[in-house]
């Protein structure tokens, strides 16, 4: 009899990872246009809010993220950053972790120790209520310089304000040729079919076919094309024209773990056509629909982070760009998870307004020894 393989910690992060991709993905299917996003990023954002979170709020995001035990789950990620962000690749991949906090506003030692050393994130100090565009601009400028200034204004005006009290990013990068490049010369002007007509379109081609890794099933071709080192590669999903609604209802990460393993060198001739394109989400009712309505209402317990019943997520925004082209792809994604008081903030100073009778002394401050005292009924 055989015994169940023992899934690592990287490998359930992994499958969580996948897992929420493809029903965030469902979700965004409901509107017309182009699609892309970096789960990974989106997935990374929200562990790290995730770790402060505890009671229906932590049952809802395990549920909906698919996140393993926590134990597990910090493993995980940590073993995904550092193969990530490995040193010695022919390629460019990398991600990065920021948490962003009100000045003074105090975190709890366990949860800032957590999210440091699972997370590797940096931390900074912000005024979020003397200087909330001051504040977005230096987070928006941490976003352009850790995704190669392809990600711009990822955070918008008006979002910061005086109840914001953490925001945390992540910021995930990748460029690469590819191991075997389209010819440029090769590249001819064509037609793409879209649901509702013909769209000019410029498509790639090898100069003749190659053996690449092919396979047909469930009337759908799946090729892959890799990126130099053979470490990564872009796996493309043809369904029969007409076809895309069936694909997107039998797509799951067992079907594709299904259809990578039937992969095999084949003679292939390539038609691929070059896009460069940036989608942008604010996820805050996706998420919600999603199944964790409670992290973003005054219900939410992020307890986890401060001691307090006192935080919610007021949003979570998501951008993403690609370029792909004769020689290479560039990616990027980036998300801030947006978090403010559940409950009306008070006021960051107090008001005097001396336009009534008051009485008033004169003290030593050391000693508080009264030298003068009076009252003030009538100034006039």
């Amino acid at each position: 009899m055989k015994t169940a393989k023992k899934i690592s910690a990287l490998e359930s992060v992994v499958s969580a990872n996948n897992s929420f991709a493809l029903d965030f993905y469902r979700e965004c299917v409901q509107s017309e246009g182009n699609i892309f996003f970096s789960p990974y990023s989106i997935s990374s954002a929200l562990a790290m809010t995730y770790e402060g979170a505890k009671g229906s709020t932590a049952e809802e995001m395990e549920k909906v993220l698919h996140f393993p035990k926590k134990a597990g789950m910090r493993k995980g990620f940590m073993g995904l950053n550092s193969e990530i962000n490995k040193g010695e690749k022919d390629y460019k991949l990398s991600t990065a972790n920021a948490l962003w906090a009100q000045h003074h506003y105090k975190n709890l030692k366990a949860y800032n120790k957590n999210v440091e050393i699972y997370y590797n994130r940096e931390a900074r100090n912000m005024d979020f209520a003397k200087d909330p565009e001051g504040s977005r601009n230096t987070m928006n400028t941490w976003v352009e310089d850790h995704t190669n200034k392809k990600i711009k204004d990822l955070i918008p005006q008006g979002v910061i304000d005086e109840a914001t009290r953490l925001v945390l990013t992540n910021a995930v990068y990748f460029f690469s040729k590819w191991l075997k490049p389209f010819s440029k010369d090769r590249t001819y002007d064509a037609e793409f079919l879209t649901t509702t007509g013909k769209v000019d379109a410029k498509m790639m081609r090898f100069p003749e076919e190659q053996h690449l890794n092919y396979a047909e099933k469930d009337n759908i071709q799946i090729l892959e094309l890799p990126y130099t080192g053979d470490e990564v590669s872009m796996l493309f999903l043809l369904p029969k024209l007409g076809e895309m609604g069936n694909l997107e209802k039998i797509l799951s990460v067992e079907k594709i773990n299904e259809w990578r393993q039937i992969l095999a060198k084949e003679s292939v001739q390539a038609y691929i056509p070059k896009f460069k394109f940036t989608a942008k989400y604010s996820m805050a009712g996706t998420l919600s629909n999603m199944g964790m309505p409670t992290a973003f209402s005054g219900a939410a317990d992020f307890s986890g982070m401060t001691g307090k019943k006192d935080l919610q997520i007021s949003q979570v925004i998501h951008q993403a760009f690609i370029d792909v082209n004769e020689e290479s792809t560039e990616a990027a994604g980036a998300t801030a998870v947006i978090i403010r008081c559940t409950s009306a903030m008070e006021p960051q100073y107090k008001t005097f307004m001396a336009d009534h009778p008051f009485l008033f002394l004169i003290q030593q401050r050391k000693t508080g020894n009264i030298l003068f005292q009076g009252r003030m009924s009538n100034p006039s």
